[in-house]
């Protein structure tokens, strides 16, 4: 992380784990670290600073380091609510989000979506693989903080519904599918804790 660099990576742990039994995804063991700790420590070099989105166990959270923000609108309202959370408080032009459950995403995402992002005059950038939009792999321009407030006050909560009012740039990945895997069950969980030759 430096401080010259624009854009603020925001980290989503803002949902209630249903799918893997109500436990906290992002604080769930993997490989001898969190999954946000795995998910951190890609992200952080390609950034300026951090902002994790959680509603709840701020304080595990809080041990990364970086400040910790809940739902303004909500609680437990999706992904765009986390993401107008971390636009509310981020300071820098840009801010990128990814999930923390997906401890395998590039090195090289934020540079390749922000190249989008600049090169296309495009409000929003997501990340693509094969015909399939990552929706929470998305870098936003931070002028979109009124619009997406607007959308989340009239009780919009889709997020390709959102998308659609935007300028979009589609990035790419197309070779890179597992690395925008993300870890939903325990089953999940358990079945790539041996799979080495997917980190």
């Amino acid at each position: 992380m430096t401080d010259t660099n624009p854009i603020t990576g925001l980290i989503l742990a803002g949902g209630q784990g249903r799918r893997m039994g109500g436990v906290d995804k992002g604080l769930q063991d993997f490989r001898g670290k969190r999954l946000v700790d795995h998910v951190y420590e890609r992200l952080a070099p390609q950034v300026g600073g951090i902002i994790v989105n959680a509603n709840q166990n701020h304080e595990a959270y809080a041990s990364l380091g970086v400040p910790v923000v809940g739902d303004a609108i909500g609680p437990f309202a999706g992904p765009l609510a986390g993401l107008h959370a971390g636009l509310c408080v981020s300071r820098r032009p840009y801010l990128v989000s990814v999930p923390c459950d997906s401890p395998f995403l590039p090195d090289d995402l934020v540079a390749r979506m922000f190249a989008a992002l600049e090169g296309s005059g495009a409000e929003i950038a997501v990340a693509k693989t094969g015909r399939w939009q990552q929706p929470v792999f998305c870098l936003v321009r931070s002028g979109v903080l009124e619009h997406l407030a607007d959308f989340l006050g009239n009780g919009g909560r889709k997020v390709d519904a959102w998308y659609a009012t935007l300028r979009l740039a589609e990035v790419a990945f197309d070779d890179e599918a597992d690395a925008f895997s993300n870890i939903n069950t325990s089953d999940e969980l358990n079945a790539l804790q041996s799979n080495k030759q997917k980190l």
